[in-house]
């Protein structure tokens, strides 16, 4: 039975003993990332730590390729699926050879049916628990509070997702960072893509004002983490004269519809950005009794889970009602609310139970946002 985030983090909990994980993050393919993963390594090689690659994907980047060359290589495993063969990282072999240190590149993989793990951040999880040190690399349009962002900017779909969860264990955050324009001279030299692949990747993906966008979310998530370092570090010089802060805590409402994960990646970045509680609360009234319904809501919550929300269901006779008496139990101080239908009927209504809330709930700050990217 897969783990969950609760246990996973349970067990490689940074207090624990353990290994280090440090992540390298980008904003997009092609700002150095792993030629930057690869050239500390051969660092700490030199100095006489024991360094192997678990999987580095060079892409056909010549200047990546030599790289590896300076360092041990764990094979990979082969793994026949439909017919076919596919190589993924073997873990029971990085195990087996306890290294100190181990290059995991794409933390946002998915690994291919009959592996260890379904995706790679979790075999990256084991070898932390073992005490092994990880260095890995990551786009931010991976992070999955992020990708409805990252959707709504760029019209991409990223599959590939990293739970929010996950980054808790990371021990230390590096940005590659690059200009954007640098970034599009190495497209058009053909240092990122093969040439005949860079002219549609440049009208696409890096444009301009995507690449702006990315590397606006990327410098942010690095802001949020040191910042909650900093936070930490003055916490533990602060207890012994018992200094207590109030903490903000937000409260997301959601319903079983598919743009409310839009809502939740709202919610989360504002926790994120207060160091703040984040709930997401579904109030249960019966309307969700279709297998359509409960499909998409469950959904719903597995994106709240995998981005740190706490998920809390609630039953009343109207959302206005149970929300204000959540909200009072529990001192949330922010609550979020989707913008619904805007016309007619349904608008007198949507507004009503707005009014109800404030009416009923305590002094607590309220954003009505927009449940569509854009």
């Amino acid at each position: 039975m897969p783990k969950t985030p609760d246990q996973w983090l349970e067990e490689c909990s940074p207090t624990k003993k353990g290994g280090r994980f440090k992540l390298f993050l980008g904003y997009a393919p092609g700002v150095g990332k792993t030629h930057t993963m690869l050239t500390e390594a051969i660092r700490r090689h030199t100095r006489g730590e024991d360094v192997v690659i678990g999987v580095v994907e060079t892409h056909g980047r010549k200047a990546v390729a030599e790289l590896v060359t300076n360092l041990e290589v764990v094979p990979r495993k082969t793994i026949e699926y439909k017919g076919a063969i596919f190589e993924e990282m073997d873990v029971d072999a990085i195990l087996a050879r306890k290294p100190r240190v181990a290059l995991v590149d794409e933390l946002a993989h998915t690994n291919i049916e009959g592996s260890k793990h379904p995706k790679r951040y979790e075999d990256v999880l084991e070898l932390l628990d073992a005490g092994i040190d990880v260095l890995s690399t990551m786009n931010i349009q991976h992070l999955e509070s992020v990708t409805p962002t990252v959707q709504g900017v760029t019209g991409i779909h990223v599959r590939e997702t990293v739970p929010d969860w996950v980054l808790q264990r990371v021990n230390e955050v590096v940005m590659i960072d690059l200009t954007p324009e640098a970034l599009q001279n190495r497209m058009r030299r053909g240092d990122v893509y093969p040439q005949e692949r860079v002219g549609r990747a440049l009208e696409n993906f890096f444009r301009e004002t995507n690449l702006i966008a990315l590397r606006e979310l990327a410098l942010r998530q690095v802001a949020q983490a040191v910042d909650q370092s900093l936070e930490q570090h003055r916490g533990e010089q602060e207890k012994d004269r018992g200094a207590v802060a109030i903490r903000e805590s937000i409260a997301v409402c959601i319903s079983s519809n598919p743009a409310a994960q839009y809502l939740v990646a709202r919610g989360a970045r504002m926790a994120q950005a207060m160091n703040a509680e984040l709930f997401v609360v579904y109030t249960d009234l019966g309307q969700d009794t279709s297998e359509a319904n409960q499909r998409t809501l469950n959904a719903n919550v597995r994106f709240a889970e995998n981005v740190g929300a706490s998920v809390v269901r609630l039953k009343g006779k109207s959302v206005a009602e149970a929300v204000a008496e959540f909200v009072n139990e529990k001192h949330i101080t922010q609550v979020v609310f989707g913008r619904s239908a805007t016309r007619g009927w349904k608008r007198y209504f949507y507004l009503s139970a707005i009014h109800q809330f404030l009416r009923d709930a305590p002094a607590v700050d309220v954003h009505i946002v927009t449940q569509e990217p854009g």
